[in-house]
Parts: C-alpha cells; sequence; structure tokens
C-alpha cells in the first residue's frame, strides 16, 4: 500500500513516522515542493527547537489554543506533552523544562530534533522527495486512492495521502483542497508583534518589563507576561500571546487600535496610589524622575515620569497632585496607538485553514473523502507561543500516521 505525506515539516515527518512504525508494509513516501526539510524546527526558539511546554494535563493544555483546543482535548489524552517527552527521549534526545515552561532538547540546538526525525524516518524506511509539489489529489472511489498531479506533469498514485503542507498566509493557496469540497477558514496572521510608530518609548529599544498587562481598548481582550520595547513598537510574550487570541479582531480592523499598558499587571489603582503617597511621606526631598519604583528599569521610569509632565528636578514633596494623577495613568494605562505588526523573527503562524468541523478529529481523517488525512498549520488550529504549536503537530501527526497504518489491509 502507497501512503503519500504531502508536506516535509514537523507534522508531516511525524505522520509518516507514525505510519511506517505502526505498519512496516507501508511504503511511505514524503513530498516536499520546496528544497528545504523540517525549516521551521530549525527556526523555532531562536535555533533551539520549542518541542512542547511542560504542562501535562491534557485539558489545561488545551486552554493555550485560540483555535482547535475543545476538538483537540481528547487527542492531547492520546498523544500529548507527556508522551512528547518519552517519544523523544526513547530516542537519546532528553528535553529540558525553562522557568517560563517551554521545553527544549538540552543541546539547545534545533539540528539534535531534526536529526532525531530524519533519523526515524530512515529506519522506518520512509522515503523522502524534495521539490515536488502536489497541485491537485483526485479521488478514485473506484480504486479506493488518489491520483496526485505533481509539478513535473507526473501523476501518482496513493491509497491513503496525509496532508501537513503547513499554513499560509494566503487564501488562495488553499484553493487546491477546496477543490475537494473541504471549507476553509479564511487564513490571517496569529503571532505577531505590535508597530507604534508615534511611540514615545521608542528610545528604549531593548528595554524588557517581566510582568506587564497588554489590554485593547473597547475589547475584553488582554494578556499579562514579559513585555519587550523594540525600535518598531511592542514585543514580548504578553504582546505575542495577545496577538494570536485577538488574530480574527487584529485582521478586521486592519490592525489599527489602542492598546493600554499596565507596566504592573497585578496592581489595583488604590493600592497605586497607596504606595506612591507612602514614598512621598517617607521621600519628600528626593528627586522623583531618578529614583524609579516598582523595579522598573530607571530610563522606563524617566520616560513615563516625562510622559505625566514631571520636570527633572521635581521633588516629590513638590509634586503637584495632577502629575502624580498622569503618573498613575502612565503607569497603569498607558495608551499605545498601534497601527500595524511585523512577523515574530523568522517564525510565522496562521490562524485559519481546514475546518475542523470536516474532520474526525481521533484519527485526523477527512469526514468526506475516505484515506484523506490532515495533520500540523493546515487546520484551522493555532497555540500561542511556547511549544503549543509544535504540540500539535505532533499530536495530529501521530494520530494520522496511526490511522492511516491501522486502515490498510
Amino acid at each position: 500500500m502507497n501512503i503519500v505525506v504531502i508536506g516535509g515539516g514537523a507534522a508531516g515527518y511525524f505522520g509518516a513516522i507514525a505510519c511506517a512504525q505502526a505498519n512496516p508494509k507501508a511504503q511511505v513516501t514524503i513530498l516536499e515542493k520546496s528544497n528545504k526539510l523540517l525549516s521551521k524546527v530549525r527556526v523555532s526558539g531562536g535555533g533551539r527547537c520549542n518541542v512542547t511546554h511542560h504542562c501535562f494535563t491534557p485539558s489545561v493544555f488545551a486552554q493555550h489554543y485560540p483555535r482547535g483546543g475543545k476538538q483537540l482535548k481528547e487527542a492531547f489524552k492520546t498523544f500529548g506533552a507527556t508522551e512528547t517527552v518519552e517519544w523523544f527521549e526513547r530516542r537519546g534526545v532528553k528535553l529540558k523544562a525553562e522557568a517560563d515552561g517551554r521545553m527544549f532538547p538540552v543541546t539547545d540546538n534545533s539540528q539534535t530534533i531534526i536529526d532525531c526525525l530524519q533519523r526515524e524516518a530512515t529506519k522506518a524506511g520512509v522515503e523522502v522527495k524534495t521539490g515536488i509539489a502536489v497541485e491537485r489529489i483526485v479521488p478514485q472511489p473506484e480504486k479506493k486512492g488518489y491520483t496526485l498531479s505533481l509539478n513535473n506533469n507526473r501523476e501518482l498514485q496513493a491509497d491513503r495521502v496525509l496532508v501537513s503542507s503547513g499554513g499560509n498566509p494566503k487564501s488562495q493557496n488553499y484553493d487546491w483542497l477546496r477543490a475537494l469540497g473541504h471549507s476553509i477558514q479564511e487564513p490571517v496572521p496569529s503571532l505577531f508583534t505590535f508597530n507604534v510608530p508615534g511611540s514615545p518609548l521608542k528610545e528604549l529599544q531593548g528595554i524588557a518589563v517581566p510582568q506587564a498587562r497588554v489590554r485593547i481598548a473597547g475589547q475584553k481582550l488582554e494578556y499579562s507576561g514579559p513585555l519587550l520595547i523594540t525600535h518598531w513598537g511592542y514585543s514580548g510574550p504578553a504582546v505575542l500571546k495577545l496577538s494570536a487570541w485577538g488574530a480574527r479582531l487584529f485582521h478586521g480592523i486592519n490592525y489599527r487600535f489602542t492598546a493600554l499598558v499596565s507596566w504592573m499587571h497585578d496592581q489595583t489603582e488604590e493600592n497605586l496610589r497607596e504606595q506612591l503617597q507612602g514614598f512621598r511621606q517617607a521621600h519628600p526631598k528626593k528627586i522623583v524622575t531618578t529614583n524609579p519604583l516598582f523595579g522598573l528599569p530607571q530610563r522606563l521610569w524617566k520616560a513615563l515620569t516625562g510622559i505625566a509632565g514631571i520636570g527633572d528636578e521635581v521633588k516629590w514633596a513638590e509634586l503637584p497632585a495632577k502629575n502624580t494623577n498622569k503618573l498613575v495613568e502612565a503607569l497603569l494605562r498607558l495608551p499605545v496607538e498601534v497601527d500595524g505588526k511585523t512577523t515574530f523573527k523568522e517564525e510565522f503562524v496562521t490562524c485559519g485553514g481546514i475546518d475542523l468541523s470536516q474532520v474526525n478529529m481521533k484519527t485526523m481523517e477527512s469526514c468526506l473523502h475516505p484515506g484523506l488525512y490532515f495533520a500540523g498549520e493546515v487546520l484551522d488550529v493555532d497555540g500561542i507561543t511556547g511549544g503549543f504549536n509544535f504540540q500539535a503537530a505532533w499530536t495530529t501527526g501521530y494520530l494520522a500516521g496511526r490511522a492511516m497504518a491501522v486502515s490498510i489491509s
């Protein structure tokens, strides 16, 4: 039996390996349209590969997906973070967890993951071909298989097909799957940073605050976490995760909106005012701008006091009430006018793809075409940053691969 996997990324490799290992009689071939294999694995996590997240409760893990989490909850019980860690460790690749929960190979090198996957694929007899794109999938009901039209004017017969071609920001690039009758949730970017051309803080690029909160004005949308000031605006986990949860909203308003930044995510206004008053009473002669509070970096504190209209020589005892009020606003609700986005490093994630209502989420098989399977970002599944997108790839690839192997008579 001939199994064709379309796409040589994380989900494709994992699906091919799972299928070939479960049924050695299967002839499994990966077709990758580019000349690069596992390219996202290579660049992920700054070249270290964020394999998964240190969370071993499937129901909790599933909460980190703006789209697809509910449907993946049961799948994670079959093959989740626990199984992923064990899978790699059984093959000599030990993973480590960092303070924020991200898990990397102990080598801190994505090549370790690439080598492992390619080694396992070779060992299982998986054939890998690059530079071959599949342009059409034509069902052959009488043969219970598929004819694949390739970019080299050739055709290939397959008994089972796994589509793991990744996400794509252009809607028309899903037309070959629409032709099969599958509905596509329109793709829009999901992981991105905020461009703030008029930011009063752009001169502070590189400064990070470990616990900030970013809220979107007029929306019930906010996220807390590390925030990084850049020369173009704002980045860091707080922004990246917020971009995932608000992907469709932000796309709909053309990435123009007001964000409100709190530099202390857990402070109430009442508590903040009490602390400012306490410092004023304890240190009346100290200069406001040169004595940063709340653990904020000196340069950021000086910039925020400047936004509040506080002069360089003003002492706490001399601080007018109106400037205190402005400082409170700058600390808790600094308005940031976002106008555009920037892709996060070399990584991109799209929300959108194959409508999950047309996929059996236990096997990843198409509900429309028996023997056609989907895995990875081609599905309308995306997680926040932190290893969740790779886990979705491992999980859906594994389920699809095992199901294809079992379905072979």
